[in-house]
């Protein structure tokens, strides 16, 4: 509601603007008035067709054509400085507006149209090789840059339209972590589409072009979080499927400790003693508090599968996903831990683990604690048995995990108690519109939803429930939730690790890898199997 506002208040005041500014060019001063009308003069004035003003009915085209119009514009009125254009394209009713009512700014004729004349004759005065006219037409051509500005509007249009696609249409991203491998490796680059699942306006709006969240090398935060805008998404090219992955901000990460290896929500810290933290720097700015608060969409971005859509129940039985009570289709490279025994005469082919895609990313950190001829790696099915062909002796044993209730969604061990990452569940996952019974032993499942995600203000008193200052019993959910697991089963901090997705932030859908490091860097090799393929599997 707060955006149809401000559309619509800048719009009066654009078109107030131009009611104050087309008597100057001729044109009476209702026609400002008029919706559509008043750019069919606007194209008028500057010497563009009426008929290419339609390009402003196009989402995301019609910005920049209606920043180039404003331009134009102004133009048209003798005003060709560097800040004029910049002002036209930052908010024009303002510049429009002061043009208006300075009595020695006139009407000068149509940019677009002078501005080929002169170009003509420039080019004419050069095949006739007439030097002093040239030099003349040169000297007195207003729309004239220096090659300093020059490079200045082309570096700025360079970074206003590379921001705008990487705000509104894709943006790429590299895998850092080995939460999808199999699928998604570390070392990945891939683009995604913020187009598919519906197009979402920034909610901040000051902040370092190009950066996500953090200035590099100072390690500052690149955004104000005021002002902002309300969540707004166009209409979606097609829905969140199950089964696909997915790019969303990391969603308990409105408030997180920072360090220099990685970000921990609060939760995953709350009432463990800093003196037995072996990470100085996790621990240091625990004591401190040193933590940061971030809106929606400058939370980390996070890439998992989706596996239950809003309104799907999910259980987990012995490491198999079921949906609805239905065995879910589990992805084709799918990972867990194992203890692998190698034994003694036994020497294993780096070259042929390599082919085989086990590489030091699927060594997980115990190995250097066990003994020889043990280690534990995260393998998918395909890489048991080709290690299990090596020799009978070798030995592939799945990991087993036990309970972590204060680590584990929803953090209760009245309700989670005997669950691990491989034994899950039940849970029911919110649907928008759907109205829930609410009680103490409900509410673990949904007290961040209503507070947070919803922005309710959420009070429990003995044995009642408070929404809002009013006692109730149930909750209706305003928007859509999804549940997120890295296909790496047993190396993902996932939605077991900390709940649901909420639709406002869903980011994209990723489209393919153009580009793949070995391990994530470029100094082990390049995966040239893996560029232009599919990141949507």
């Amino acid at each position: 509601m707060s955006i149809l506002i401000f559309l619509i208040v800048s719009y009066i005041l654009l078109s107030f603007s131009l009611s104050k500014l087309f008597p100057k060019a001729g044109v009476p001063s209702v026609k400002g008035w008029i919706p559509g009308v008043n750019f069919i003069e606007w194209a008028k004035i500057i010497g563009k067709s009426p008929k290419s003003v339609l390009w402003l009915l196009f989402p995301i085209v019609n910005i920049f054509v209606f920043c180039s119009m404003a331009i134009d514009l102004v133009q048209s009125f003798g005003k060709y400085k560097f800040l004029h254009s910049a002002a036209a394209v930052v908010y024009a009713p303002a510049i429009f507006y002061k043009i208006a009512v300075t009595p020695e700014d006139k009407y000068v004729g149509p940019a677009i149209t002078r501005h080929r004349e002169i170009q003509q004759a420039i080019e004419e005065a050069r095949k006739n090789n007439d030097s002093y006219k040239l030099k003349q037409l040169e000297a007195q051509n207003p729309f004239k840059r220096s090659t300093g500005r020059e490079w200045v509007e082309s570096l700025v249009f360079a970074v206003f339209a590379a921001a705008f696609i990487r705000m509104f249409l894709i943006e790429a991203y590299m895998i850092p972590t080995p939460s999808m491998e199999g699928t998604l490796n570390v070392g990945d680059f891939l683009f995604v589409s913020k187009a598919h699942y519906g197009i979402r306006t920034p909610m901040t709006v000051i902040l370092v072009p190009l950066l996500h969240n953090v200035i590099p090398i100072i390690n500052k935060e690149s955004y104000l979080k005021k002002p902002s805008l309300p969540y707004y998404r166009f209409p979606a090219l097609e829905k969140v499927e199950a089964g696909k992955p997915f790019v969303f901000n990391w969603p308990v990460g409105d408030s997180v400790y920072i360090t220099s290896s990685r970000s921990y929500f609060l939760k995953q810290v709350e009432g463990i003693d800093v003196t037995q933290i072996n990470d100085r720097e996790l621990a240091s700015k625990i004591k401190n508090k040193d933590y940061v608060v971030r809106p929606v969409d400058k939370k980390d971005h996070y890439i998992k599968r989706c596996v239950a859509s809003p309104g799907d129940s999910l259980k987990i039985i012995d490491a198999q996903l079921y949906i609805n009570g239905v065995p879910a289709k589990n992805p084709e490279h799918m990972q867990f831990k194992y203890q692998v025994t190698i034994p003694s005469g036994v020497t294993l082919n780096k070259k042929k683990l390599d082919d085989w895609g086990i590489d030091e990313g699927d060594v997980s950190y115990e190995s250097s604690q066990m003994p020889a001829g043990m280690m534990m790696l995260f393998l998918d099915q395909s890489q048991v048995k080709k290690l299990l062909s090596i020799d009978p002796g070798i030995k592939v044993d799945r990991v087993p995990n036990f309970p972590s209730p204060s680590m584990m969604f929803p953090f209760d061990a009245s309700i989670n108690k005997d669950w691990t990452v491989d034994d899950y569940g039940p849970i029911w996952i919110p649907k928008q519109g759907v109205t829930i019974k609410l009680d103490k032993s409900s509410l673990p499942f949904y007290r961040r939803i209503i507070n947070v995600y919803e922005g309710n203000n959420l009070e429990v008193k003995g044995d009642d429930i408070y929404i809002n200052g009013e006692k109730t019993d149930s909750y209706t959910f305003k928007q859509d939730y999804f549940w997120a697991m890295g296909d790496n089963r047993h190396n993902s901090e996932d939605s077991r690790s900390w709940g649901y997705v909420p639709m406002d932030h869903i980011v994209g859908k990723p489209l393919f890898i153009f580009f793949s490091t070995k391990e994530g860097s470029i100094r082990k090799g390049i995966n040239w199997d893996r560029i232009f393929t599919s990141a949507n599997k």
